[in-house]
Parts: C-alpha cells; structure tokens; sequence
C-alpha cells in the first residue's frame, strides 16, 4: 500500500492546562447525566484514551447508558469512540462486549436518518476487524439502493476499503459495483464507484468507460478527472491504446471544468508529441489562464506553457500562437504579466515579430496618460524592455518602435525613459540608417525632459551623432532654449530684484551694493535674501537643474558643446562663423562656471566639474587634432565595444540555452526498445498522477532523487547519546514552507515511560504547528513522533526542546532528556535568480541591512575562491564572464539569489591576490551582503563564513 493510500485517523487537540478527571465521575456523568452533561463526558473520555489511559471499566458503561441514545451529536462521538478503544483483549481475542457494539451498527446502517447511516459506513472504513464487518454485510450492501446520495456514495466507499482489506468477506465487489454504476445517476457516487473500479478490477472500469465514451463530456467534473486519471494511467502502462481513448481526451479539453481542461491538457501533452495534439493542449492553457480570475492558477498554466516551450519539438507549434499568448497581457498582475512578455520574447520570429510589435506598441499607449493602477510604471518598463529586445533581434522592427518610445524620455517615471534612453542610444549606434528619425525625434522631446539623469543622457546622444550643420544649429538653439537669458547671474538678480512687488516692499532695508565676481555692481534689497516663491515651471529646465546644484549635468553639457563646436569648426569653412560658434559655446560655459561659484545655487559647483568645464573651454580655445580625435572619435568606440561586449554575452547565453536544450544523442549510447522497456525504466514517461499527489503530501525527495546514494539516512540527526535513557535522532524534511521532523523516541530502561513527551521551541522565523502527543513506551519499545513546523522567512533557525517521561510507578518527578539543536540551514529556501544592473543598483541603494564578511580562506586562485562561494550560497554570478577572464590580481562580481518567499539577497565579492606574499599565498578581501531582513543578512554571512575554506585541498 502506497503513502497515498494509507488511512486516515481521526485527531483531535488536547487542551492541557484542565485536570484530568476522575474514572468515577466520568462514571457517574455517563450513567444518570442528561444529553449535555452525557456528551462533555464522552468527550472527556475520548481525550484519556486517545492520551493513552485504558479506562476498560467505562466499555460496558457506555454500551448501556450511552449507546441507545438517537441524539446525533452522541452518535458521531461513539463513532470516533469505537474507533479508538481497544478492541481486543491482551491475548488477541475480540472482547465479548463488541458484539452488542456490532449490534448497534447495524441498526444505526438501517437508520432512518440518511446522515447516521452515512457517517456509520464511513466509520466502518477504518474498522481493522473482520469478525465485526461480516455481519454487517448484507446492511452495507442495501444501503447501495438508499434514496440518499450521501449513503449510497459511503456505502460504496465502505465496500472498496473492506474488499481491499477483507476481500473474502466480499468476493463479488467489482461485479456489485459495475452494475451499480450502469444504473446510478448521482454524480459524487459514480465518481466513487468508478474510481473503486480502476484500483479493483481496471478491465471493468475500461469496459464500462467504452461503453459511455461518448456521453463523457455531459459527466459531472469530478468523474471526469477520474476518467482522465484512468485513461493515463492504462496509456502509460500499455500505449497501443493511445488511440482508442485519445479521442476521448480531445473532448474533455472542451469540458466546462477548469480543472478537467487543465489535466487533459496535461495528460494529452505526455501521451501524443504530435504537432495538433500539442496545439490544442497548449490553446486549452491559453483559454484557462484568461478565464481564470485566480492569479496563482493563471501562473501555474503559464509554468506548464513554458515547460512546453522548452522542448525543441513543441517550440514550433508555440510559435504560432504567440498571439493568443500575447492576449494573457490583459491580466493587471504584474508578475503574470512578466512571465508572459517573456514567453512571448522567447517565442518570437520572424514570421510574427511584425504582429508582436503592433500588439506591444498599442500597449505601451494604452499605459499612458494611467494613473489607476500602481504598477503601470512598472508594466511600461517592461514593454519597453521588450520592444527593445525585439528591435535588437530584428532590426527591420526599429524604425517603427522607436518614434514611439521617444515620446517617453518626458515621462515622470525615470525608469522608464532610462530604459528607452538604453534602447535609443544602442539603435543609434547600431543602425546607421535611423539616425537622422532619432535625432529629430530626440530634438522634438528635448525640451519636454524632465529628470535630470535622462537630460544628461540625451544630450550626450545628441553631442554624439549630431553630423550635419543643421542639426549642430538646432542642438545649439535647444540648449539656448533650456538654458534661459543670459549671463545666468545676472538675469536671476535682476528677476529677483524686479519681481518685488509694491506692497511687499514696505519694511525694506538700506540698498546696498554688491560687487558681483566679475566686477560689475548688483543692487539688492535687505528683503531679497528670502526670495518670494515662484513657480518652478517658469524656469526653463537646464537653468532648473543648474539652480538646484545639479552641476554634473553642466559638465556633461561642456562636454557636448565642444564636440558639436569641434564638429562644426571641420564641416563650416568660413573663419568668421567658426570663431561665433565656439564664441557661443565658450560664453555658455563661462556662465555656467559663473553661477556655479555664486550663491544662487542651492549647492556649489563640485570641484570636478569647475575642472571638466575649464578643460572644454581649454580645448575650444585651442582646437588641436587630437582632441577632436579624443573627443569626437574614442568615445563612440568605447561605446561600440560594450555594445558588441553585451551582444557577444548575449548570443552565448543563447547558444548555452539552445545546446542544453537540443536531444544529444551520443553514437555508441544504447537504443530503447518500448517493448523491451521494464515498467520502472520508463523515465521518458513519470506517473504525473503519482508524483503531483506526492508533491501536495510533501513526499518527494528530489534530491535524493537526482542522487541515489543519497538517502534519508544521511539527513538523519541525532538528539540524545547513545546512553540516555531515552534515545532520539530526527530526520529534518524540508518543504517549501514547512519543515516536517520525523522523530524516533527508544525507550532504552527495563521501565514503562508514562506521558513520553516531545517538547520542542524554536529560534528565529520558525513556529511550531501543532504540540506532539503524549505517549506511553513499553520497556525497549520504539515511537515514531511527527512535528510540523512553519517557516516564515529566509534565515537560519534552532528547533531546540527536551523528552519529559515519567516513570510507572515510581514516585519522584518527571525525568528530562534535553535534545541537541537541530539547524535548519538557509540554503534550502535560496535559489539563483538574475536581474538587471540598474534593479542590482536600485535593491543595493534600498535595502538597510549590511553584513561585510572578511575573506579567510586557503584558496588561492581568484576564480576558483569565487566559483566556490557560488556553489555553497546558491546565487547567482550577475557579472559577464568575459569581464571575470583573465587576471589581474584582482576582482569584484556581483551576486544575487532570491528566496521561496520573494525576498532578495544580493552580495559583492571583492577579492584580491596579495602578490607580495607570493604565488601559495590566499585569496584576501571582503564580500558586502545585502538583503532587506536582518536575518538573511546574518544566516548569508554566517552560511559565507562556514563554508570558505575549502575543505580537500
């Protein structure tokens, strides 16, 4: 018998602050107490048993006070009652009094009421003892012809465990069941009775299903799922009656259950490869994830769709649906939104990049001018992203994106016009024939930026491929434009001098005179020193950015200018015009610098930038070769080798994705034949039914499955020595957000443990479900114990607790064994994960929590320290392998990981070689970790620190 199929017993919570009460009393409440007081005593009596007292004298006591009464709370109680006495008497013989017991159930299974009668058949599936069932049979058998669904569905139920169980009692079960499933009508029985078919008699249940094959689509959901189940299962085992029942499966992809579409589709996908069945799978996950409103359900389909992308024969028939895909977009989830961009991206070609494209651009202005949902900005960003990666792979698309991702450099989102400014200036560089569109749609929005790091982007890009006389002009009056009057200082005097109006000037002071840097006088009122507010929208921008203190933007600014100057001076011939060009320039810098030492600003000009704007004005003063060379020439360079840099990575992470998905078959690897294939040997084809209910009991060992020396045994810890009275060891099973201890307790004394209790605590983001129950170990008896315990958060924690026993008969206190701690690691929580620089910038800039590690290692090659501290963090390497080659001596690298909850961890390694010290010298250096909980922060350390040093050298 399977784990799955295994039954389950009734549980119930002790409270176990109460006394425990009196074997006499209990007595007494049951024999003269009404209902009420009747049915808290049973309860009672339930709690002691299950807590391991015996209480044999209340059996006959119950039997005749309590059994007679027809209340139905009294019922169900007795139910659980009898379900947990001791049946038997010590030497194994069932006890004389359970046949008055057996009695009683009988006249409960010919009850008038359909709920006693129900409840008694499903009680009667936990009964272990043949001697009691056999008279009951020919009752359980009539209540198959109740009126009242709920029994008839029971009874089959009853009469499936008891054939497995007790198949002598009932040799006729299957035949029984098939007729009755002919006639019934009721959905939940005949979903019973089928699904007692399949485990009992199989060739039945295809009898029955070829018979009605036709009719399955007007079947209830729940039979229908049992139909799948049945069908691929008898597939899987013998796949020459794939074509019988695949037609089957065809029309259950049309039912109106989701969760029938959603395992035919499944089921369908693993028993044909051919390109109709894989299309029609593949538009039934399409259909649910629009249909479906749950979020968790439209991200679990789209798992199962990329799953389906990831085999090279189905790609194909992908591909022609990217359209239906791109209809989940609709969706306001941001997560399922990503994932479908993605899809979408990894599907694209050159059939349908066309079609994509309209769709996206349509969507990106759907999100404009959108306030209503927070994470608009966001989904922006990513269209632009993939507009971006689509234009990159297929440059005939770039002229039609791009105009209208222009519009979005005067967006308030700064990352989204980052993200297109990224985009603008790599279609600039690559794509010769787009440059004149990109300058003059940059020239149209030039005016309308309104983030200074997008401003500083497009002027560089303007500075840069700005070629002919015309557009040089229109960068000139553009800046002239954003840069307002001028001398700068000046103006703002006299503006905030002028802008005095006569009822504010009242109280002024003396004028006095002010003598400006560069000589000239300035009057200023004693009233000017608190400037009357203005409206920031009347300031042009650039003059904005620079009365802000924003100076970093002017160097930028100098920059530009002596580029356009210098390209000027080689395409105008005429003397007089070169010289009022640079002139120009030279005077906006000049004010520039002017204003910057001046007190207007909000912050003074930086020392880096007085000396970026003096060597432009240097440079234009004198106009030498090479620096036309520097600047108009090895910029632009510097630009195209990281260009090609990311587009190298880029190809390579895609020919790595395309070769780890290609079916390499090897010359000399064996052929499999299907008929010679042992059943355990169908790798190619798992038991999906199997492993997902293995999967939702938390019963799979993937690890252990990839590796087969690897057991449970090697998880196995140990909680006490060897010579403690009581022994214990624990296996800590981890799933995704529970840990599930399994503890074994050996009483190793010659004495009985009364009340054996677990008792368990735990440090960190870990909460303990459930207190174990007491037990009672008989001398050198063995128990297995279960804890279930809650994880929260990504952090390392401590289960600690001590055994509490006592001993029969004796009468000093309770004796206690304290357990080791038992460490619940981080690593099973961590998985890889990459994201873009400019998110690693933005995560490392937010989150409060640093923890700096020092490097204390015995490695001495840099690659190879870093390779280590990936393996044993699980992160993930975001720094380009090209930029990690070669050596230097030293080497910094990002990394980055994200946990099973959503919480991001992000390290930089900074490691260097100590030359001095000779080639045996260790890697030396600091790794800087950051997350947004302090405990991942410590538990990533703690995790670095343990593992640094390799241990077989």
């Amino acid at each position: 018998m399977t784990a799955a199929e295994n039954v389950c017993y009734t549980l119930i919570n002790v409270p176990m602050d109460s006394e425990p009460p009196s074997e006499i009393s209990l007595k007494n409440d049951l024999e003269k107490g009404d209902v009420k007081l009747k049915t808290e005593a049973l309860k009672k009596v339930i709690i002691m048993i299950l807590n391991g007292e015996k209480l044999p004298g209340l059996l006959m006591t119950i039997i005749r006070f309590v059994l007679p009464l027809q209340d139905h709370t009294i019922k169900k109680l007795l139910l659980v009652f009898w379900e947990i006495v001791p049946k038997t008497t010590p030497d194994g013989r069932l006890l004389q009094e359970m046949i008055l017991v057996c009695d009683a159930y009988r006249k409960d299974l010919q009850h008038p009421n359909e709920f006693i009668r129900g409840s008694t058949l499903r009680f009667l599936c936990k009964l272990k003892e043949a001697e009691l069932l056999e008279p009951l049979m020919p009752a359980i058998r009539a209540c198959l012809e109740h009126r009242h669904s709920y029994v008839r569905r029971n009874a089959v139920l009853a009469i499936y465990t008891i054939y497995r169980n007790f198949e002598h009692l009932i040799p006729d079960a299957p035949e029984l069941i098939h007729d009755f499933l002919v006639n019934e009508k009721d959905a939940s029985c005949k979903r019973n009775a089928f699904m007692m078919l399949i485990h009992a008699d199989q060739d039945r249940a295809l009898d029955y299903l070829s018979t009605c094959i036709d009719q399955v689509q007007t079947f209830g959901d729940i039979l229908q799922l049992v139909i799948v189940e049945l069908i691929y299962k008898v597939c899987h085992a013998n796949p020459s009656e794939r074509a019988r029942f695949i037609r089957c499966i065809y029309n259950l992809l049309q039912s109106s259950s989701p969760a029938v579409k959603y395992e035919a589709a499944g089921t369908l996908v693993t028993l044909s490869s051919a390109p109709t069945a894989i299309k029609a799978a593949a538009q039934c996950y399409i259909d649910l994830i629009i249909k479906e409103s749950d979020n968790n359900v439209k991200l679990i389909v789209l798992d199962r769709l990329i799953e389906l992308k990831e085999h090279p024969s189905h790609e194909r028939v992908l591909q022609d649906l990217v359209m239906d895909i791109l209809r989940v977009l609709t969706t306001p989830d941001l997560e399922v939104r990503k994932k479908t961009l993605q899809l979408a991206l990894d599907l694209v070609s050159s059939r349908n990049v066309e079609e994509l494209v309209i769709v996206l651009k349509k969507e990106v202005i759907k999100t404009n001018n959108v306030t209503e949902h927070e994470d608009t900005d966001k989904y922006r960003q990513l269209l632009v992203r993939t507009l971006h990666s689509c234009s990159v792979r297929f440059p005939d698309m770039a002229a039609n994106v791009i105009p209208v991702l222009m519009e979005f450099l005067s967006d308030n989102n700064e990352a989204a016009a980052a993200d297109v400014l990224e985009f603008v200036r790599e279609a600039i560089q690559r794509f010769d024939n787009l440059r004149p569109l990109i300058v003059e749609k940059m020239l149209e929005v030039f005016h309308a930026i309104k983030s200074v790091k997008i401003y500083r982007g497009a002027l560089w890009i303007l500075g840069e491929y700005c070629s002919t006389k015309e557009d040089i002009q229109s960068v000139m009056t553009e800046v002239r434009r954003s840069l307002g009057e001028i001398p700068i200082v000046e103006s703002e005097i006299k503006k905030e001098a002028g802008e005095l109006k006569p009822e504010e000037e009242v109280s002024v002071g003396p004028a006095q005179k002010l003598v400006t840097e560069m000589g000239t006088y300035a009057t200023q009122s004693a009233l000017s020193s608190s400037r009357p507010a203005k409206k920031e929208e009347d300031r042009p921008p650039l003059r904005g950015f620079l009365l802000d203190g924003d100076f970093f933007v002017a160097a930028s600014l100098a920059t530009t200018l002596t580029k356009i100057a210098l390209r000027y001076v080689s395409l105008v011939q005429e003397k007089k015009k070169q010289n009022s060009f640079i002139a120009e320039a030279m005077l906006l810098m000049a004010t520039i610098l002017h204003l910057g030492k001046s007190s207007l600003p909000k912050k003074p000009i930086t020392d880096d930038d007085v000396d970026r704007i003096s060597l432009c004005l240097k440079v234009l003063s004198e106009c030498s070769p090479l620096m036309n060379d520097i600047f108009n020439k090895e910029c632009r360079q510097s630009l195209s080798h990281m260009l090609s840099a990311k587009l190298e990575e880029e190809k390579l992470s895609q020919k790595k994705e395309s070769e780890k998905r290609n079916v390499t078959v090897q010359p000399d690897d064996p052929i499999s034949f299907m008929q010679l294939t042992a059943k355990n040997e169908m790798s190619s084809k798992e038991d999906q039914f199997q492993l997902s209910l293995l999967a939702a009991m938390g019963n799979t060992q993937r690890k252990e499955a990839a590796d087969p020396l690897a057991s449970k045994l090697n998880k196995v810890t140990q909680l006490t020595g060897f010579s403690d009275p009581v022994y214990a060891e624990a296996y800590v099973h981890v799933n995704q957000y529970d840990i599930v201890l399994d503890v074994l307790v050996v009483n190793q004394t010659s004495d009985t443990l009364q009340n054996c209790t677990l008792e368990l605590a735990t440090l960190g983001d870990l909460k303990l479900v459930e207190k174990p129950s007491p037990l009672t170990l008989a001398p050198h008896d063995f128990a297995n114990i279960k804890a279930n315990v809650k994880v929260a958060s990504t952090e390392n924690g401590i289960i600690f607790g001590n055994i509490v026993y006592d001993v029969s008969g004796a009468a000093s206190d309770r004796n206690c064994v304290v357990l080791s701690d038992i460490h619940i690691d981080i690593m099973d929580y961590i998985q890889p994960a990459s994201c873009t620089d400019a998110e690693f910038r933005q995560m490392w800039a937010e989150f409060e929590w640093e923890n700096k590690v020092t490097v204390n290692t015995n490695i001495v090659d840099l690659n190879e320290y870093l390779q280590h501290i990936l393996k044993s963090t699980n992160m993930k390497c975001l720094t380009p392998e090209k930029a990690l080659s070669g050596y230097c001596g030293f080497m910094a690298a990002n990394l980055y990981a994200r946990s099973i909850f959503g919480e991001d961890a992000l390290a930089n390694v900074s490691i260097e070689k100590p030359i001095h010290l000779g080639p045996e010298a260790p890697v030396t250096g600091h790794i800087r970790i950051r997350a947004k909980s302090q405990g991942m922060a410590l538990s990533l350390g703690d995790k670095i620190n343990l593992s640094q040093k390799k241990t077989s050298l």
